[in-house]
């Protein structure tokens, strides 16, 4: 996979309905500070009635796009992605338009029964995937197992960036919403994103945190964005550029974890003691590699490098 399309590069993955005319401006001049990812949403974020003239904006945005690739590359853009309504449009858009500009589709409802429809629209091209888990079945740690260890022997395994954990969808499953005061994981969300790390991380699989709709409340959001983390989450849904920035700062490496990190990868001891707190090469080695990769991205957290801890230039 293309080294560009690492899960780490995701970061707030900005969501934008596809009805809207400025997504060009916003890809090809950088018009979103901190913008590494987006998604072009025909799904939830447009209604039925607008469909139409949602398909006319992506088409022309695609050609747009094309053109700007074939003329300057597109090294310097965010990853783009399109969020199909269904497998069938899935199935019109790759027949119909030119997908070649962008990175992947995100899967919307995905299931181990969609799988072989959903592999069939991307086998034969580039792009990568990023299934969301936001149905009944998420809740079944049974079906979870299931998909997980399908997915890790299917051949899309390698086209696969992460998945994508779709908060409100599970919500609405159980006809929740969350609380004004409260993060996701003060409620049942909380046991399905454990349950999810659990089952796909320990297959290698990455997945994204849902989105927090609360957009004004930054307590909430830096709390929240603080339990994305300790959950080893490697990206998040934005539905405002302001949450763009909160969930940057979240994403770069406190300088304890890095030099941690990094002595835990250069070790010749089993044991040993790092700023109070016990290191164990053989248990924490893939930690400390997530952590160097993650710091290569986002760096390291300018309150705690002030601390006298030097940087040193992650390889």
């Amino acid at each position: 996979m293309n080294k560009r399309l690492s899960p780490w590069h995701l970061g707030a993955t900005l969501y934008m309905p596809a009805t809207r005319t400025d997504i060009a401006e916003a890809i090809l001049n950088n018009k979103i500070d901190g913008l590494r990812s987006l998604v072009i949403c025909l799904e939830d974020a447009v209604s039925e009635s607008d469909i139409p003239t949602a398909l006319s904006n992506l088409r022309e945005l695609l050609a747009i796009l094309a053109q700007a690739k074939a003329n300057n590359g597109n090294s310097h853009w965010p990853l783009v992605f399109v969020r199909p309504r269904h497998i069938e449009m899935g199935q019109m858009l790759a027949a119909n338009m030119d997908l070649s500009p962008i990175d992947g589709l995100v899967l919307p409802k995905f299931t181990l029964a969609s799988l072989p429809g959903w592999w069939e629209i991307v086998r034969d091209t580039q792009l990568c995937i990023m299934p969301t888990l936001e149905t009944e079945e998420v809740f079944d740690v049974v079906q979870m197992r299931e998909l997980a260890t399908a997915l890790q022997a299917h051949p899309c395994h390698q086209r696969i960036i992460a998945l994508r954990i779709g908060g409100n969808d599970l919500m609405n499953v159980i006809s929740l919403r969350r609380t004004r005061h409260f993060t996701l994981y003060d409620g049942p969300m909380g046991y399905v994103i454990k349950m999810l790390v659990a089952i796909f991380a320990s297959r290698d699989f990455a997945l994204t945190a849902p989105v927090c709709e609360h957009i004004d409340d930054h307590q909430i959001m830096d709390r929240e964005l603080a339990l994305d983390m300790a959950h080893g989450l490697v990206g998040k849904t934005a539905i405002h550029p302001n949450q763009i920035s909160k969930i940057e700062q979240a994403l770069m490496v406190s300088s304890i974890d890095y030099a941690d990190a990094l002595r835990i990868l250069n070790s010749t001891q089993a044991v040993f003691k790092s700023q109070g707190a016990m290191c164990e090469p053989a248990t924490h080695r893939r930690w400390a590699s997530g952590i160097l990769a993650r710091a290569q991205v986002y760096g390291i957290s300018a309150e705690q490098a002030q601390n006298g801890v030097r940087l040193m230039t992650v390889t």
